[in-house]
């Protein structure tokens, strides 16, 4: 119903004709062929949007335990099937991959982006070269092994500012800033050699851009769920989308423009070996590039890049410390395990995963709880029946990550935070690469998220070190436990800031040694 609350009232004669169209229109639909999965009533014109909240994962999640695990919805004019279970994510993700290969593009997403973002493009030519050249190239093993000098940095770095705020008694850290510093830092100094204490801003910048363009991403735009509300802005979102795409051109053309003049002057010319991922960008564009690769598609390119790469993962370990501050014996098991395999020699570094089992089960526990994206959207290509029942061509398919990790037919006791689990019983097989769909934070198949490959290390890495280094308290001697309610939006971020009391618990001679 607060969705509904942003549709603004239409002249009475239109909406009743239009209620009455788009009624019939559905009627005749359903007459012939196999029949549309079941679902709730749907009302003329608005389908299924007085039903709805913000958060959209949480309301299909509660409708799914009275319709079924598959359930069709109708927001606005559009179709929109809901998945629940990992055995029908599989039907639709894998045996039906081709058919759900692409993604809806909102309006927010086609300003921003120039419509030219990889990661919302059709899945045609320019998709799967630039895919190609992510997987090979900018994401490939070669690459992250040569950044991850500049990723220990940026955690050491991290690591330093924590451990002075805590020595020096201050009350009160934001946590919540503090990881969206860190992994805002990590990609734009592999994507664009920027750091945000050195570069005159211009990383603040960005990061107050990725702010707010993984907000308005996340925001149910109304005027993109009715063909007859195409042409209106009902809820500024496509006015505050320009705000942003023009901040966002003016800020990537000075650093687009000053790497050019530097390439042009030598310092980084084509053929030399490339400091970071523009660079990369800038050989594909001046090359022999297989399709059509302009300065906006460019400049999209990196949006995609740091808008994926700070946001999730912070989130991810925000989430994870909120949940070890709720439960302290998960923390104190962790910190023995690392003080075992690592010693007090040194701090926890990305290659130290393989022989910290318990801090990898941490890190899938979270992400089962708290996928950074809770919804997997599709868009069908073609009219396809499954399980009996016909998903019309061009439905946006949505498969709810959240719902399936919090399912009792395959997690036990699901809404407890329960590391363990992926240690017993066989499930220490169960990964989170895409190969099995009771576990999806990072999708699967084709269109599964590239950034997979980095943001796993990364993780091990910041929340290994948070674990390593700090005891984590409430501020103001409360007791707990930590609000784990959730903000709407693309990803998944917690309601409120998480504010907490570092304790240094490690020799500070080891954090502010040099790598």
């Amino acid at each position: 119903m607060d969705l509904l609350r942003q549709i603004p009232s239409l002249p009475y004669t239109a909406l009743l004709l239009l209620s009455a169209a788009v009624f019939l229109l559905l009627s005749r639909r359903r007459r012939h062929g196999p029949p549309p999965p079941p679902g709730p009533l749907a009302l003329p014109v608005i389908g299924h949007l007085h039903l709805l909240s913000p958060r959209l994962h949480q309301t299909f999640h509660d409708l799914s335990l009275k319709y079924g695990p598959l359930m069709q919805l109708y927001l606005g004019s559009e179709s929109c099937p809901v998945v629940s279970t990992p055995d029908l994510a599989r039907d639709f993700l894998k045996t039906h991959e081709l058919n759900f290969s692409n993604r809806k593009r909102s309006t927010a997403i086609k300003v921003i982006t120039y419509d030219k973002s990889f990661a919302f493009s059709p899945y045609e030519t320019y998709w799967k070269y630039i895919n190609k050249l992510c997987m090979y190239e900018l994401l490939g093993t070669r690459n992250i092994a040569h950044f991850q000098p500049v990723r220990d940095l940026e955690v050491r770095a991290f690591v330093q500012q924590l451990t002075k705020k805590g020595r020096a008694g201050a009350a009160v850290v934001n946590v919540t800033d503090e990881l969206m510093k860190v992994t805002s830092n990590v990609i734009s100094s592999m994507m664009l050699s920027l750091r945000a204490a050195e570069d005159d801003g211009d990383a603040e910048e960005l990061r107050t851009l990725v702010r707010e363009v993984s907000q308005i991403f996340g925001e149910f735009n109304v005027s993109d769920m009715f063909w007859f509300l195409k042409g209106f802005d009902l809820q500024g979102i496509r006015r505050r989308s320009e705000d942003i795409w023009r901040r966002y051109d003016i800020l990537l053309e000075r650093i687009i423009s000053s790497r050019e003049d530097e390439r042009r002057a030598g310092g980084g010319a084509p053929g030399g070996e490339p400091r970071d991922f523009l660079d990369m960008l800038l050989d594909v564009r001046d090359g022999k590039c297989e399709v059509e690769f302009t300065r906006d598609h460019l400049k999209a390119l990196v949006m995609d890049f740091l808008t994926a790469a700070t946001d999730t993962t912070a989130l991810t370990s925000e989430w994870a410390i909120a949940e070890l501050i709720n439960d302290s014996k998960i923390l104190k098991k962790a910190q023995e395990e690392i003080g075992r395999v690592i010693g007090r020699g040194r701090l926890v570094n990305e290659l130290d995963a393989p022989n910290l089992p318990y801090l990898q089960a941490i890190i899938k526990e979270t992400l089962r709880l708290h996928p950074p994206i809770p919804l997997l959207p599709r868009k069908s290509v073609d009219d396809i029946v499954i399980h009996g029942y016909k998903i019309a061509a061009n439905s946006v398919l949505f498969v709810n990550i959240w719902s399936i990790g919090r399912n009792p037919k395959y997690w036990e006791n699901p809404l407890t935070f329960r590391p363990e689990r992926f240690l017993e019983n066989g499930n220490d097989s169960i990964d989170i690469k895409g190969q099995h769909f009771e576990l999806l934070p990072f999708g699967t198949g084709r269109r599964g998220c590239p950034g997979m490959v980095m943001a796993i290390p990364e993780l091990i890495s910041i929340i290994g070190n948070m674990i390593q280094c700090f005891d984590w308290k409430l501020p103001n001697g409360e007791s707990g436990p930590v609000d784990m309610s959730e903000r709407p939006g693309l990803t998944l971020p917690r309601a409120k800031d998480l504010l907490c009391c570092v304790v240094p618990r490690v020799d500070p001679a080891i954090v502010f040694q040099s790598p």
